[in-house]
C-alpha cells in the first residue's frame, strides 16, 4: 500500500497562529503545506492513518521534538539559526542536541543558542553527552560530571543523557551492574539540580549477558538502576532491530520480546523516544534499512498510541524524530514533521 502526505488541518492551524503572531514565514508555511502532497514510497503495516481532520491526532500537542544529530550537515555549514528557523516553519516543539556546536558556522555561547531557540519557538528538552572516556579532561559524565550538568542547566534542560552503551566494563551481568551504579550516581546528581538523567539504547542492549546467556542485558540494566533516578530514551528503530537480532538466546531457544511492552509496563521511566524508520530487511545485520519516517515498516500509530493511551501519559513523553545519515535533512525533518502530524486515532 502506497502512503500519501496529507495537508494536516491542525498542522496547518498551527503554522498559520505562529505567523499570526510574528514567530512564523508565512511563506515558509505555505511552501510546506503545498508539499504535503508529495507521494511517499511503502507504508507501515496495520492500520493506515485516516483521512486528515478525522480523530484525534496521535502525536500529542507540544511533544514533537528533533534530534539535531539529524542535522549536523546544516548546522555546521549554516550554523543554528537558520536550522532553527526551518524547523519552526516544519512544526517542530522541541529539539534534542548532539553537542552545543556541532561545527557550527561561528562561535556561539550556551545563552545565546538557548535564547536563539526560544526565539524560534523550540524548546531544549535534552542532550546527548558521553558515558565515559580515558582522557580525564574529556566532556563525558565520567570525568567532567559537574562541567555537563552546569552546561544542562545553562541550557535549561529537563533531561540530560547519553547515548553511550552501558557496556564500559563488559557484557556480563556484573559488569551491567558496575554500569548500572554508575549511572545511579549521575542520576543522584541530575535530579539535584531538576533534571532527569537517561540512556539511549542501540540494538546491543536487547543482547544477552556473556556469562549467562539466558539473562538479557536491557533486564539488568532496568533492574539495576535506581527507576527514581535514572530513566530510559527508546530509540524505538534500534529497539525493533534488537527484536530482529535477540529473539532467540546464544542456543537457539526463542525469546521473544516487544519493545512496546517495555514502556506498558513502566512508562514513567521513558520521558523521551527517538522516532527513526527502517524498511524490514532480513539481509541486513540489523533487521532494517533506515529511512525517513513514515516510509518504512514500524507502525507509529500503534506505538505511539499504545504509550499515550496510558491514563496520565499522554503528555508525559517527548517525540524525537531521527536518522543517522538522512539523503537531505531538511528534507528529512519536513517529511517527518508531515508524517507524525497525519497521523489519527479514533477516541
Amino acid at each position: 500500500m502506497s502512503r500519501t502526505y496529507r495537508t494536516d488541518p491542525e498542522l496547518t492551524h498551527r503554522l498559520s497562529r505562529r505567523g499570526m503572531l510574528g514567530v512564523a514565514a508565512g511563506a515558509g508555511a505555505a511552501a510546506l503545506l503545498g508539499a504535503a502532497a508529495t507521494p511517499a514510497t511503502a507504508a507501515a503495516p496495520g492500520a493506515a492513518p485516516s483521512a486528515a481532520g478525522r480523530g484525534r491526532p496521535v502525536l500529542p500537542p507540544g511533544r514533537l521534538g528533533i534530534q539535531l544529530y539529524s542535522l549536523r550537515d546544516k548546522v555546521s555549514t549554516l550554523g543554528f539559526a537558520p536550522v532553527f528557523a526551518e524547523l519552526e516553519k516544519y512544526g517542530y516543539d522541541e529539539v534534542e542536541f548532539a553537542g552545543y556546536s556541532q561545527g557550527s558556522a561561528g562561535p556561539i555561547t550556551l545563552a545565546q543558542l538557548k535564547r536563539l531557540a526560544r526565539n524560534h519557538g523550540l524548546k531544549p528538552i535534552g542532550s546527548h553527552v558521553g558515558y565515559y572516556s580515558d582522557d580525564p579532561n574529556a566532556y563525558t559524565f565520567a570525568q567532567n560530571l559537574a562541567k555537563v550538568l552546569d552546561d544542562a542547566q545553562a541550557l535549561g534542560l529537563k533531561h540530560i543523557g547519553t547515548a553511550s552503551n552501558p557496556f564500559r566494563y563488559g557484557s556480563t551481568v556484573d559488569a551491567l551492574k558496575r554500569a548500572a551504579d554508575e549511572f545511579n550516581t549521575y542520576g543522584a546528581a541530575a535530579r539535584a539540580r531538576g533534571m532527569k538523567f537517561y540512556q539511549h539504547n542501540h540494538s546491543e542492549e536487547f543482547s544477552f549477558a556473556t556469562d549467562n546467556p539466558r539473562v538479557r542485558l536491557y533486564d539488568v540494566l532496568l533492574a539495576e538502576t535506581d527507576p527514581g533516578l535514572v530513566y530510559l530514551e527508546m530509540d524505538i528503530y534500534w529497539a525493533y532491530s534488537g527484536q530482529f537480532r535477540f529473539s532467540k538466546r546464544p542456543d537457539g531457544t526463542p525469546a521473544p520480546f516487544d519493545p512496546l511492552d517495555y514502556v506498558l509496563r513502566q512508562p514513567h521511566r521513558y520521558p523521551l523516544f527517538h522516532v527513526k524508520d527502517g524498511v524490514s530487511d532480513p539481509a541486513n545485520t540489523y533487521g532494517y534499512r533506515m529511512v525517513d519516517v513514515g516510509d518504512g515498516d514500524i507502525d507509529y500509530q500503534r506505538f505511539i498510541s499504545g504509550v499515550t493511551r496510558l491514563r496520565g501519559e499522554r503528555l508525559a513523553h517527548h517525540w524525537q524524530a531521527e536518522h543517522d545519515n538522512p539523503a537531505e535533512s531538511f528534507t528529512f525533518a519536513r517529511r517527518s514533521s508531515e508524517h507524525l502530524h497525519s497521523l489519527r486515532e479514533d477516541c
